[in-house]
């Protein structure tokens, strides 16, 4: 298996902890981790990671504003994007596909079945 190089775009600490851990733990992948959409759009552009997994819910640029900044930069427009929420509802996850975006996680998930279900998402 190659090693895969993840972003995660999140404010919650613990959350960008468990998730390093458990990517880490489970596939041995590299992790980057950014606390915000800006600060995410910028390390996507200069990392250039195999799948961005951003939060929905995220102060000042939420996660559909930082999906749509990442397809307006031709370095990241090809980037494939999962968003990571607990808007689980059907009607909900509907509009996220209908983005563009590559899946929805819901949360709570369990860290160490995530490599698992973005291999799944991305067929890799």
């Amino acid at each position: 298996m190659n090693t895969k190089r993840i972003l995660i775009i999140d404010d919650e600490e613990t959350i960008q902890t468990v998730v390093q851990f458990g990517i880490k733990m489970a596939a041995g992948w590299k992790v980057f981790t950014a606390s915000s959409g800006f600060e995410g759009i910028q390390t996507a552009q200069t990392e250039k990671p195999d799948v961005i997994l951003l939060d929905v819910m995220m102060p000042d640029m939420d996660g559909i504003a930082t999906f749509k900044e990442l397809q307006s930069h031709s370095e990241t427009e090809q980037i494939p994007v999962i968003l990571l929420t607990a808007k689980a509802q059907t009607a909900e996850k509907r509009q996220f596909n209908d983005l563009g975006v590559s899946g929805v996680i819901t949360k709570p998930f369990n860290s160490l079945d995530l490599p698992e279900q973005i291999s799944r998402i991305l067929h890799w």
